[in-house]
């Protein structure tokens, strides 16, 4: 996974836009306070990371590529920026954060439930996890079905996984995590683009 995503950091713009940049930043800033500890679990190239540091929140990037890790450091100078262990575990001590940041990163990950544990673990007693993933409803899946379902489904693509709110939060509740809800947002009814989980430590 780390090799895949080298690579496909290497080819990346410098400083690439997250997609629905505006949307998820607000998100993001709307839930951080500031002073607080937060993890951007998957940070790619450090936008979310400069914008929590602008306001007045601490947080640390976490990355599998260290090609994502040299784009950051560029696009967020002299913030703490680390990269996810070999065995997948966070390289933060036990109930250090408030908040962790997962945003567009679960669909992505072969084994969500030990990133979602390992988040779970860094989280203070108390603390939560904001996660955004895109939306797979029934109309919607209906629809990718009909229309360009070998190339969604791709199994040489990025996506490795795909949600519904009924099955985010129940991945949330298997890593532990309390009180979990989980909204649609973007797009049109029916037709939602992301699911946006909220959860506590």
């Amino acid at each position: 996974m780390r090799a895949f995503y080298e690579s496909f950091w290497a080819d990346a713009p410098a400083d690439p836009q997250p997609w629905a940049w505006a949307r998820r930043g607000a998100l993001l800033l709307a839930e951080a306070k500031p002073g607080e500890r937060v993890l951007d679990l998957g940070c790619g190239a450090g936008r979310f990371v400069a914008a929590l540091r602008d306001a007045g929140a601490d947080p640390v990037g976490v990355e599998i590529a260290e090609a994502a890790l040299e784009r950051a450091r560029v696009v967020a100078p002299g913030a703490d920026l680390r990269l996810l262990e070999d065995d997948g575990s966070i390289p933060l001590d036990h109930g250090s954060v408030d908040l962790v940041w997962c945003s567009e990163v679960l669909e992505h990950v072969a084994d969500g439930l030990h990133l979602l544990q390992e988040a779970r673990r860094v989280l203070r007693p108390g603390g939560r996890i904001l996660v955004t993933a895109p939306f797979h409803g029934r109309a919607k899946g209906a629809a990718i079905a009909l229309a360009r379902f070998d190339a969604h489904f791709d199994p040489q693509g990025q996506h490795l996984r795909f949600f519904t709110r009924a099955s985010l939060a129940s991945l949330l509740l298997a890593a532990g995590f309390v009180s979990p809800s989980v909204r649609a947002v973007g797009g049109v009814p029916l037709f939602r683009e992301t699911l946006v989980a909220r959860a506590g430590r």
